[in-house]
C-alpha cells in the first residue's frame, strides 16, 4: 500500500468516476485503475462496484474510506508542519543559560528573537556553569549562553566580556570622588553574592593578588539581594557590570573605579554540541547572535541575520 493508491482511492470515491479521478490527479485513467486494483489486492477486498452510471463503494470500501481520508489529512498536516518549520512559523528553541545571563542579558535577546519568530516556542533552563554544560552534552538543550568553557565535544563562540565593577550607595564616601584604592576597598564592609559562583572566585582573586584581606560583612544568595543591601548603605560590592545598568541609570548605585587594580572580567560564550544538525529555529537564534555581537557563528550559515 502506498500514497498513490490511497490518493486514487479517495478521488474515485469522491467523484464516483475513474476518469474524473484521473483528471484531478493528472493521471491517465488506466493508471488510476491500476492503482485501485493494486490497493484491492493489498487489502484482499473489493472496494468499488462498477455499474453503467459509474462506480460506487462496496461495504468494505465505505468502511475503509474514513481511514484513507484521515491518512491523507495527517500527511498534509505533516507537510504543512515542515513548511511552517522552514518558514519558522512553528518550531522549538531550548536554551541553557547561566543565571546572570538569563536575568540580565537574555531578555533583550529573546525579545528580538520572539518578535521576529513569534511561532517558535522557547524554553530556558538555568543553572551553574557545570550544570549548563551538562545540559548541552546531554542534548537537553539545543545550545547555551554561559562563561567560556573548553570541551572536546563543544563548539564555543565568545560573545562578550562582562566586567566586574565596584558599586556603592550614592551617599557613600567613595561615590563623592568615584575612585578608591584596593586597600581602601578592603577596609569597607564588603557584601558578597552566591558563594559557589565563578564571580565569587574572581572577587576573592582580586584581593588575594594584592595581599588585601577584605572586611566581609555578609554573603547573599543573589545579585538582586546584594544590590538592595548596597542601596541601603550596608556595604559595598563587586558585581557584574551587566547587572547594574538599571541602577546606574536610576541613580540607585554609584560605580567606583578601583585605581590600582585591573578589575577582572568574565567571557560569555555561545556553546553547542559539535557535529549536530540544527533545526532552523536554532540556526535563526545563532544568526541573531552573530548579528547582535558581530561574531561568526559557524552553524548560522545559510540564514540571513535579521
Amino acid at each position: 500500500m502506498d500514497l498513490g493508491q490511497i490518493e486514487a482511492f479517495v478521488q474515485v470515491a469522491q467523484h464516483h468516476s475513474f476518469s474524473k479521478a484521473a483528471e484531478s490527479l493528472f493521471l491517465t485513467q488506466p493508471s488510476v485503475t491500476a492503482r485501485i486494483q493494486s490497493l484491492e489486492r493489498d487489502l484482499g477486498e473489493t472496494l468499488f462496484e462498477r455499474n453503467g452510471r459509474g462506480v460506487r463503494l462496496t461495504e468494505m470500501g465505505s468502511s475503509f474510506l474514513p481511514f484513507a481520508r484521515r491518512a491523507l489529512k495527517a500527511l498534509q498536516e505533516g507537510r504543512d508542519a515542515l513548511d511552517g518549520m522552514r518558514n519558522l512559523d512553528i518550531g522549538t528553541l531550548k536554551l541553557g543559560s547561566a543565571l546572570t545571563v538569563s536575568t540580565y542579558v537574555l531578555p533583550k535577546i529573546l525579545k528580538r528573537y520572539c518578535s521576529t519568530y513569534p511561532g517558535v516556542e522557547v524554553s530556558v533552563h538555568t543553572g551553574r556553569s557545570e550544570q549548563v554544560l551538562q545540559m548541552v552534552l546531554s542534548d537537553d538543550v539545543h545550545c547555551a549562553l554561559e562563561r567560556t568553557v573548553h570541551h572536546p565535544e563543544i563548539v564555543t563562540v565568545p560573545l562578550y566580556e562582562d566586567d566586574l565593577v565596584l558599586v556603592a550607595a550614592p551617599q557613600h564616601r567613595f561615590a563623592r570622588n568615584g575612585v578608591a584604592t584596593i586597600e581602601e576597598v578592603g577596609r569597607e564592609p564588603l557584601i558578597l553574592f552566591d558563594k559557589g559562583s565563578s564571580y565569587n572566585a574572581l572577587i576573592q582573586g582580586v584581593f588575594r593578588q594584592h595581599g588585601v584581606v577584605p572586611h566581609m560583612l555578609m554573603e547573599l544568595d543573589t545579585i538582586e539581594a546584594t544590590k538592595k543591601m548596597v542601596e541601603e548603605g550596608l556595604g559595598i560590592a563587586m558585581l557584574p557590570k551587566v547587572s547594574t545598568e538599571r541602577e546606574f541609570e536610576m541613580g540607585l548605585l554609584a560605580s567606583i573605579a578601583v585605581t590600582n587594580v585591573v578589575m577582572p572580567r568574565r567571557q560569555i560564550s555561545l556553546i553547542y554540541r559539535k557535529n549536530r544538525k540544527h533545526m532552523r529555529a536554532v540556526q535563526a537564534f545563532f544568526s541573531q547572535l552573530a548579528d547582535l555581537y558581530t561574531v561568526a557563528v559557524p552553524d548560522a550559515a545559510g540564514l540571513v541575520a535579521v
